[in-house]
């Protein structure tokens, strides 16, 4: 199913462009919400940094779940602002990923720890926009 968002790189579903503003709100609001999913809470004394998605992987059948759905709301920004499918479907394959081994009893949880796919997608959006404006950057120059 093609959405309008997909024909206008950076657009909303009413198919008109995002201004640059609004693209960096959007993104800044992704990091924000992927810091707090995968990296809010420091161990003192370590480097170890964990988040909300850790914290949900501790409850019983439904917490792992929960995390997905935060992920599911990141690739669906993604796709929002056109993101190309190829990048959405590493992003599906890494809550995949995240969502299966963290729902193992005790692995699962430690896992978790370590394995940070909301930043991981996060990245792979910021990194598609870098290529863009550097795309930009050489087509002006020329």
């Amino acid at each position: 199913m093609a959405y309008p968002s997909d024909k206008a790189l950076g657009g909303d579903p009413s198919g008109s462009p995002l201004s640059d503003a609004e693209r960096m709100r959007r993104l800044s609001r992704l990091r924000t919400v992927a810091t707090v999913m995968d990296t809010a809470i420091a161990i003192p004394g370590t480097n170890i940094r964990f988040g909300a998605d850790s914290l949900l992987g501790l409850v019983p059948g439904i917490g792992d779940f929960a995390g997905a759905l935060v992920g599911l709301a990141i690739v669906n920004e993604a796709r929002r602002l056109g993101a190309p499918r190829h990048k959405m479907a590493k992003m599906i394959a890494n809550i995949g990923v995240d969502t299966l081994v963290g729902a193992i009893p005790l692995l699962g949880d430690v896992f978790d720890v370590y394995f940070k796919s909301h930043r991981r997608n996060v990245q792979l959006i910021l990194d598609h926009f870098e290529g863009d404006v550097s795309e930009q950057r050489q087509t002006r120059a020329r």
